[in-house]
């Protein structure tokens, strides 16, 4: 007679039912990849009108074509509800809910808290459940495990759970979903056995480590990696100016050594959910322990002038010319946290535009994915490229360099370029372009 384990892992190579709670950036890709790989998926959401969008083949997200999420919802691969209840036969439940910070920086697991209280009112021997939310090393055995064995079940033995972080990039079209290994930290060898094998189905490669809290932390210090180095090099491009040196130019020619290096690039601060919140969970975390990690306190202090800084180097380019914030006519360019997505969480652009606002500016901005910007006292509204006026602006300020904008005509028009993003790097040096 087969044991539990056994016939879940058959189950899970052949033609599972997957649930996906929370259809946002990471869960709706993830969810659609395992409806391609030939699983039956469920997205739970707690939004009504995501629900409406999936059932109705409108994808929300860039990385999801509206064609393909219309052809799994049509062969009913791919369905969804706001019913818990419906995961109740699931061969594998994945959470994908957001885990923001507090207003003292502190973690905000309300949302994992909540959608394991849910499981537990379905949950069943025979079940797989994987946490893919980023969250604080111990989450899943503090959180999830005590719930779900209070049911009268055995981890390891009757269900099994994993943690398992997310890695999707946004946008990227070289590293998708499939490309990106993805980590498994099970609880027990049986459940991070499974777990692989529900992952084979949507991954070229997977890679195990010891538990759960292994996993939770590598992808802490994936992202506070990119913090800190972010930082790092947002200092070095405030040090470059006072010393009339050219950052871009210092990290390409330092990008050239063949070991040893590895380039980032500054910009106007950091956005999306994942840099301005995941190393605090990690803070917070090693805290409890006595310890205090000053690394992730610096860098979070240099990343958030960065957007203030932008303001400065405004103010000091129209003071140069004679001109002062209050009146001028500034023209943003791209308000996404980065290129090619819609995705506005945490984007410098809205502290920026807000700050420029509260001085008086006349403020405008351009951007094809974002066509409403809601601030703390009004919203914006994108204005169509014919009404751009670039050589009527007193400022054209580069905050995302989408594709499609034609920098060399941008710089030809309007009589004063800020450039953040090195956007116009292909356009030769001008004295009216300002480079972060």
């Amino acid at each position: 007679m087969k044991s539990i384990a056994e016939t879940l892992k058959q189950r899970l190579a052949a033609t599972p039912t997957v649930g996906v709670i929370g259809l946002g950036y990471v869960g709706l890709p993830l969810a659609v990849a395992f409806a391609e790989s030939g699983a039956t998926v469920i997205g739970v959401d707690v939004d009504p009108a995501r629900v409406a969008r999936v059932r109705a083949g409108e994808s929300f997200v860039e990385d999801v074509p509206a064609s393909t999420l219309a052809r799994l919802v049509t062969a009913k691969s791919l369905t969804a509800t706001d019913d818990i209840a419906a995961l109740k036969d699931a061969d594998a439940i994945l959470i994908c809910v957001p885990t923001p910070l507090g207003k003292s920086k502190e973690p905000d697991i309300s949302y994992i808290v909540s959608a394991a209280d849910a499981i537990a009112r379905v949950i069943h021997g025979g079940q797989l459940v994987v946490l893919e939310s980023t969250t604080y090393p111990g989450t899943t055995q503090e959180i999830l495990l005590p719930r779900f064995e209070a049911r009268g079940l055995r981890a390891g033995e009757d269900f099994f759970l994993a943690f398992s972080p997310e890695r999707i990039d946004p946008g990227n079209r070289r590293y998708t979903l499939r490309e990106i290994p993805k980590v498994v930290g099970g609880l027990t060898p049986a459940c991070r056995e499974l777990t692989m094998t529900l992952y084979a189905r949507v991954a070229r490669q997977v890679v195990p480590v010891s538990g759960p809290e292994t996993a939770e932390m590598v992808k802490l210090f994936e992202n506070t990696f990119r913090s800190v180095n972010i930082a790092l090099v947002n200092e070095f491009a405030i040090m470059c100016r006072r010393l009339g040196l050219s950052v871009w130019e210092v990290i390409g020619a330092a990008a050239t050594k063949p070991f040893g290096f590895m380039p980032f690039y500054p910009g106007p601060g950091l956005g999306g959910h994942c840099l301005p919140s995941d190393p605090h969970y990690l803070s917070w975390r090693v805290r409890l322990e006595g310890y205090e990690p000053r690394f992730i306190a610096f860098a979070d202090e240099i990343n958030r002038q960065m957007p203030t800084y932008v303001v400065q180097l405004i103010t000091d380019a129209l003071n140069e010319r004679g001109r002062s914030v209050r009146g001028a006519r500034i023209l943003v360019l791209g308000v996404a946290y980065k290129a090619n997505v819609a995705d506005t969480r945490d984007s410098p652009a809205i502290e920026i535009l807000q700050t420029l606002l509260a001085k008086g500016a006349a403020v405008a901005y351009h951007d094809p994915f974002v066509p409403l910007l809601p601030l703390d006292r009004t919203t914006l509204e994108s204005i169509a490229w014919g009404d751009a006026e670039l050589a009527g602006r007193d400022v054209v300020l580069v905050l995302t360099p989408h594709e499609g904008y034609d920098w060399a005509a941008i710089v030809r028009e309007a009589p004063l370029v800020v450039d953040t993003r090195n956007a116009t790097a292909g356009v030769p040096p001008a004295p009216h372009v300002i480079r972060l």
